[in-house]
């Protein structure tokens, strides 16, 4: 419960928000949430994703567990939290969704019972259809405990005696992993994938407000040193983050766009359903993921 107050502390008119009358309400939206470990894990693996259903007039929410501030080569501590949590408010105006930073220490993150309940009671609040997070095969362990969390709160959040002070939701949301590398126990299984070539460069500029991660942490920890200039430093991002289409994605992009659309697709964001939440069939898929039609 801890994790959850400080959450309220913190957070506040934002929960508040989330009532019977708001956006994530509405009758004939469709309601996402992307939970990450870190600020900008979302905007990377679901961004495109995200941005299209922002345009079509669907709810988005992007959730950090931790405040990140572990993730810098030179600054830490609550110096560091504070300036991820003022790139990842920026990144959600960008990308024109709701992201929210979570009090949780980087590097140190479980899937406790209290952590568990905290993302219950967030899947319930935003009504979701929706709820996308990373697979639990990964090299950190914010990101392996994140899955895990997910998975324990995927039927729970239609069971009403389980955290009872948030009413349950009356259907179990489509559970979506991200598109990861990793191989074993098994590669990834591209069932949706979804055509971002159009809103990829926003995308990227998106991703660009997470300064302290894409040009200075992350290429600190492969050795490189990212450019300086504004310009260059979006050509760069868009350079080193294009991800090369895998024979499987694009077998499953001809799928849901068709054979020669799908083959001259460029930029593509996949996920695979976890068989903890809802099955949908092809066409309820397409209610879900409009875009697709």
């Amino acid at each position: 419960m801890k994790h959850f107050l400080v959450f309220i502390l913190l957070f506040t008119p934002f929960v508040y928000s989330f009532g019977q009358n708001n956006s994530a309400n509405e009758a004939g939206k469709i309601n996402v949430i992307v939970i990450g470990a870190h600020p900008d894990d979302a905007d990377g693996s679901t961004g495109g994703t995200a941005i299209k259903f922002a345009e079509l007039g669907h709810n988005v929410l992007f959730v950090s567990l931790t405040n990140g501030d572990a993730g810098h080569q030179s600054m830490g501590g609550g110096a560091l939290a504070k300036r991820r949590r003022a790139e990842a408010e920026e990144a959600g105006k960008r990308f024109g969704v709701k992201y929210l930073v979570l009090e949780n220490h980087d590097g140190e993150l479980l899937p406790t019972l209290d952590l568990r309940k905290d993302v219950i009671r967030l899947i319930r609040e935003w009504n979701a259809d929706i709820v996308i997070g990373p697979r639990p095969n990964d090299y950190h362990p914010d990101h392996r405990n994140t899955a895990t969390v997910i998975q324990d709160a995927a039927y729970l959040v239609i069971v009403p005696n389980v955290v009872s002070d948030t009413p349950p939701l009356k259907k179990n949301p489509l559970f979506l992993y991200t598109q990861d590398r990793f191989q074993k126990p098994y590669p990834f299984e591209p069932d949706i994938a979804i055509d971002i070539s159009d809103v990829f460069d926003k995308k990227i500029y998106a991703m660009a407000a997470h300064e302290s991660q894409y040009f200075e942490w992350l290429p600190w920890t492969v050795g490189v040193e990212a450019p300086s200039g504004d310009n260059e430093r979006i050509e760069w991002l868009k350079s080193t983050r294009a991800r090369t289409i895998i024979p499987s994605v694009r077998k499953s992009l001809k799928k849901w766009y068709g054979e020669k659309q799908g083959e001259s697709i460029i930029h593509a964001e996949a996920f695979e359903i976890c068989e903890y939440g809802s099955r949908p069939t092809e066409e309820q898929i397409k209610e879900l993921f409009p875009m697709l039609k």
